[in-house]
C-alpha cells in the first residue's frame, strides 16, 4: 500500500524534518484559514489532514502537503460565492466542493493523466500563478487595514478600498506592516534555524498584547479543542454544475501545484516521484479534509525544500509533521487566541508576494514578446475574470503560436527536387548519379521529421507542377509519424500524379509511418513493386523503368 517510500527512513532527518516543517506550517495554516473565511481551525486541520494522508498514500517520499496560497485563493472565491447565495448551507456546500475536487484528483491519477497535467507553456503557468499571488495580496488589504474582507472578491475589495482607507485602524496597520517588515528583512543566516513567519507571529503577537488593549485589536479568538465535526455533503440541483466546475478548478490547480513541487523535490533528492500515485494520494487527502471541514491542500514548495534540506528522506517526516500540528491543536489551542488578524494578513500578503513569478517577470520581455504578452494576459484574466478562462485562453493562444512556428519549420522539411545538383535533400553520390540519369524527368519529393496537419499546404504547393514529370519518388524515410491531414494530403499528391500519367514510387521504411499510411489506405494507391525501403533501390528502379521506356520508344 505504501510502496517502497518508507524503505529510505532516516530517523533523525525525518523526525527533524517533521518538527521543522510543522513550525513553518503553523503560521501559514492559521493565515490561510482566516484568509479563506473558513476560520483558523479549518486551516490547521487542513494542514494536518492533507499532510498526513498525502504522506501516507502519495507518490513522493519527501513532499510536504498543506493548504497553499493558490488553493486558498480558489477556496476563498468558492466559499464567498456559496455563502452569499446560501447563508445556511453555503459552508457545507463549499466543503462538498473540496471533496469533489479530491475525487476529481483521484480520477485523474487512476486514469494515469498525471504526466499531462503540467504540459502547458511556462508563460501560462507563470501568468496564473502570478495572478493568484496578486489576488491573495488584494484580498488581504482590508484585513491589513483593520477591517473584515468585504464581499465581492477582488473587485469588491478594490471598490471598497477608498472607504477602507479612510476608516483604517492605525494600530492594526502598524501590526501588519511590522509583520511584513520582519518577514522581508529577517536575516538570512537566522532563517536556517527558525522560520521568519514564526518569529513574526510570536513577536508581533506579544507586542500587541503588551502595547495595545485587547479590545482594540481583532484577534483569532479561541480555537475549539478536539477533533473537527464531520461535514455532511450537500448540494442543490441548480448549483451542481457550478460546484463540479469549481471542484475541477480546485482539483486541477492542486494537481499543478503538487506536481510542480514534486519535480522540484526530485531535483533535490535525485529520485523520481510517481505522478499518478501522488494525485491519488492528494485526492484522498483532500476528500478527507473536506469531510472534516478543513481547507484543501497541495504540495508546498517551501515546506518540501526545507524538509529535504534538513535531512528528511521518507514520508515519516510528513507523518511526524501532521502529528506535531495535531498535538498543538489538541493541547495548546488556547495559545493561538491572542494572535491579531493583521499579523495573519501580513503573513498572507508575504506569501502572495512570493507566489509572484519574479524571475520570469524580470526577464520575460527579453525572452519573448509573445510569451510576455501571454503571461500578463493570463495574469490579468486570472485576477479580474476567471482562472478557467485565463488558463484556457492562454493555452489556446500559446498552442496556436507554437503550431504556427512549427508550421514554418516543418514546411522547410517538405522539399521537391529534380536536379541532382541541389543540396537540400540528403542524397549520397551514387543516388545523385542515378537522379542525374533521369534528366530532370523525376520529381524527388522528400519529407522529414514528424508531419502534422500544418504542413499539408506545403505538400500541396510542392507537387503543383507534377504534370511536368514522368515519375515521382515520395521519400518518407525520415518521417517518424504523420497525422490524418498529412495522410490525406499525400493521398491527393499521389492521385494527382497518377492522373497526370506520372509513375509513383514510395519510400517508407518506418514501420509506424507505414501502419499509418495503411490505415489511411494510401498504400493501396501505390503498386507493391513500386514500394521500397532504400533510396538507391527506388531511384535505380525509376531510372531503369524510364530507360526501358525510352529504349522501346526509340526502337519504334
Amino acid at each position: 500500500m505504501f510502496g517502497n517510500r518508507f524503505q529510505d527512513i532516516n530517523l533523525k532527518g525525518d523526525l527533524f524534518g517533521g518538527v521543522t516543517t510543522a513550525i513553518i506550517s503553523l503560521p501559514l495554516a492559521l493565515a490561510f484559514g482566516v484568509a479563506s473565511g473558513a476560520g483558523a481551525e479549518a486551516g490547521l486541520w487542513g494542514a494536518i489532514m492533507v499532510g498526513l494522508f498525502a504522506a501516507l498514500f502519495g507518490g513522493s517520499s519527501t513532499l510536504i502537503s498543506e493548504p497553499t496560497g493558490p488553493m486558498t485563493v480558489i477556496m476563498t472565491a468558492v466559499l464567498t460565492s456559496m455563502m452569499a447565495k446560501y447563508p445556511e448551507t453555503g459552508m457545507a456546500m463549499t466543503f462538498t466542493v473540496v471533496m469533489m475536487a479530491g475525487a476529481f484528483q483521484i480520477v485523474l491519477g487512476t486514469l494515469k493523466l498525471g504526466k499531462y497535467i503540467t504540459l502547458m507553456p511556462y508563460s501560462v503557468i507563470s501568468g496564473f500563478m502570478s495572478g493568484i499571488g496578486v489576488i491573495l495580496i488584494i484580498l488581504q488589504l482590508s484585513p491589513l487595514l483593520g477591517h473584515a474582507a468585504p464581499a465581492g472578491g477582488v473587485t469588491g475589495t478594490l471598490a471598497a478600498l477608498p472607504d477602507t482607507v479612510s476608516n483604517m485602524k492605525f494600530s492594526e496597520l502598524f501590526l501588519g506592516l511590522l509583520t511584513l517588515g520582519i518577514l522581508f528583512f529577517f536575516p538570512k543566516e537566522y532563517r536556517r534555524y527558525v522560520p521568519a513567519q514564526l518569529v513574526a507571529l510570536v513577536a508581533v503577537t506579544l507586542l500587541s498584547v503588551i502595547v495595545f488593549d485587547t479590545q482594540d485589536i481583532r484577534r483569532i479568538g479561541e480555537i475549539p479543542v478536539g477533533l473537527p465535526s464531520l461535514v455532511i455533503p450537500h448540494f442543490t440541483a441548480d448549483q451542481f454544475t457550478t460546484m463540479v466546475i469549481d471542484a475541477m478548478v480546485l482539483g486541477t490547480l492542486g494537481c499543478i501545484d503538487t506536481l510542480l513541487t514534486a519535480v522540484i523535490g526530485d531535483s533535490l533528492t535525485r529520485k523520481e516521484h510517481d505522478s499518478d500515485k501522488e494525485l491519488r494520494g492528494q485526492g484522498l487527502a483532500n476528500m478527507i479534509s473536506g469531510l472534516f471541514g478543513a481547507l484543501p491542500g497541495a504540495g508546498a514548495t517551501m515546506g518540501t525544500v526545507t524538509n529535504i534540506q534538513v535531512g528528511a528522506r521518507s514520508p515519516l517526516s510528513g507523518v511526524t509533521r501532521a502529528l506535531v500540528l495535531a498535538l498543538v491543536v489538541l493541547v495548546a489551542g488556547g495559545l493561538t487566541e491572542p494572535i491579531p488578524m493583521a499579523v495573519l494578513a501580513g503573513i498572507a500578503v508575504y506569501v502572495g508576494f512570493n507566489i509572484l513569478d519574479w524571475s520570469f517577470i524580470q526577464r520575460a520581455h527579453r525572452v519573448s514578446v509573445q510569451g510576455m504578452a501571454i503571461m500578463y494576459g493570463v495574469m490579468l484574466l486570472t485576477v479580474f475574470v476567471d482562472l478557467i478562462v485565463a488558463v484556457g485562453l492562454g493555452v489556446f493562444i500559446s498552442n496556436v503560436l507554437i503550431i504556427e512556428r512549427l508550421s514554418r519549420e516543418q514546411a522547410r522539411q517538405v522539399k521537391a527536387i529534380s536536379d541532382a545538383d541541389e543540396d537540400s535533400v540528403p542524397l549520397t553520390d551514387s543516388e545523385r548519379a542515378l537522379l542525374d540519369r533521369a534528366k530532370g524527368k523525376v520529381l524527388f519529393f522528400y519529407l522529414s521529421g514528424p508531419m502534422i496537419f500544418s504542413v499539408s499546404k506545403a505538400i500541396s504547393r510542392q507537387h503543383t507542377s507534377i504534370a511536368d514529370y514522368e515519375a515521382m519518388v515520395l521519400d518518407l524515410t525520415d518521417v517518424p509519424m504523420i497525422d490524418v491531414t498529412v495522410g490525406l494530403a499525400l493521398e491527393n499528391a499521389i492521385k494527382d500524379a497518377l492522373d497526370a500519367q506520372c509513375q509513383v514510387y514510395l519510400l517508407c521504411p518506418n514501420e509506424q509511418t507505414r501502419q499509418q499510411l495503411e490505415k489511411f489506405q494510401v498504400l493501396n494507391l501505390v503498386p507493391a513493386e513500386n514500394t521500397f525501403s532504400f533510396r538507391y533501390e527506388a531511384l535505380k528502379s525509376v531510372v531503369k523503368h524510364m530507360e526501358t521506356d525510352e529504349h522501346q520508344e526509340n526502337a519504334v
